[in-house]
């Protein structure tokens, strides 16, 4: 079965798994091209959101971000060279490290957020109302449900 676009295009029906893919790749495509504007890769600017509102270990934030804990520090290391994020000691253990967004980076990341918020507002505004509210709860459920089962902090 196939279904006209607003453009007039016919595009085949997608069942679930194909349209969570599809919508995978659309908004991985918004955050690499707004990400690169800013001289950032997708990564990097994942690691940035998730330094914004907390300062966490770096075994934690391989954990988020489910990367190998040397490919994490070589995000910082690049991010911290631009003034993006800061290593802190952390009292007691001279062997743990902490890491944290700068003023710099969070400028960034807002910024990257807004124009984000911005496109993926303009496309989600092409649901109604209802719609809207109906795929926000539905990605509650799908967040929540691997967040918990990955064990990652929101």
């Amino acid at each position: 079965m196939t279904t006209s676009s607003a453009n007039g295009a016919r595009t085949p029906d997608l069942d679930l798994i194909d349209g969570l893919m599809q919508l995978s790749f659309i908004v991985q495509a918004i955050l690499g091209r707004l990400a690169g504007e800013q001289g950032l890769s997708v990564t990097q600017l994942r690691m940035l959101a998730v330094l914004d509102d907390r300062e966490i270990g770096m075994r934690q934030l391989a954990g988020i971000l489910e990367l190998e804990k040397s490919s994490v520090t070589g995000l910082v290391d690049r991010a911290e060279r631009r003034g993006l994020v800061r290593r802190i000691a952390v009292p007691g253990n001279r062997r743990a490290v902490h890491v944290t967004v700068t003023e710099a980076g969070r400028a960034v990341v807002h910024l990257v957020r807004e124009a984000v918020r911005a496109e993926l507002g303009q496309l989600a505004g092409t649901l109604s109302d209802s719609r809207q509210d109906s795929f926000r709860r539905s990605m509650e459920v799908l967040i929540r449900y691997y967040v918990t089962q990955h064990a990652i902090p929101l």
